[in-house]
């Protein structure tokens, strides 16, 4: 009976071996779930932290802008010579302010010229006007420039665009009579 008892013993101890063993990896599993989970976590935190937090310096550089205007606006108009002239040097200094964060910040501007051809990906276009001096199609008058961010689009530049003036032979037959 005693080698019976010797084979019982052994798978005994083998049994608690595999116990243990089970017990561990289980154990390191969960620690492991734990870390992968507490990585998630502040990935998330970190992620939203990057987005509420994004426009923070761009803010910040506003901020001087902010503070020329205002004293700008604080200047006493009545009275004082060469007012209008200081007011004027003002601005123009806090353009130079709002260019240089703007330059920091990746922003461009987009500056079209009149008789440039009409770019549908960087120029909005009002209205047609007709024109003798500007080819159809091409920029009449900028109204407002545009903006990229990087390489994004963040405003059109709004533009009219010249048109052939009425009557004149654009090479295109619109009626029968024409």
């Amino acid at each position: 009976g005693s080698a019976v008892d010797a084979g019982e013993e052994d798978e005994a101890d083998e049994l608690e071996v595999l116990r243990a063993e089970n017990a561990q990896l289980r154990d390191e599993s969960l620690r492991a779930y734990a870390d992968a989970e507490n990585a998630r976590k502040r990935a998330q935190t970190e992620i939203s932290n990057a987005r509420r937090f994004a426009l923070e310096g761009f803010a910040s550089e506003l901020l001087n802008v902010r503070d020329s205007l205002d004293l700008a606006k604080s200047v006493d108009l009545d009275g004082a010579e060469g007012v209008v002239e200081r007011v004027v040097e003002g601005l123009e200094l806090t353009l130079k302010q709002l260019d240089s964060a703007f330059e920091r910040f990746s922003v461009f501007e987009i500056s079209p010229e009149v008789g440039d051809k009409l770019d549908p990906e960087s120029h909005q276009a009002m209205t047609l006007a007709p024109s003798t001096d500007v080819a159809p199609n091409h920029i009449c008058q900028v109204i407002q420039k545009g903006y990229r961010l990087h390489d994004r689009l963040l405003r059109p530049a709004r533009v009219i665009v010249a048109k052939a003036p009425e009557g004149e032979d654009t090479g295109e037959k619109s009626s029968p009579d024409a």
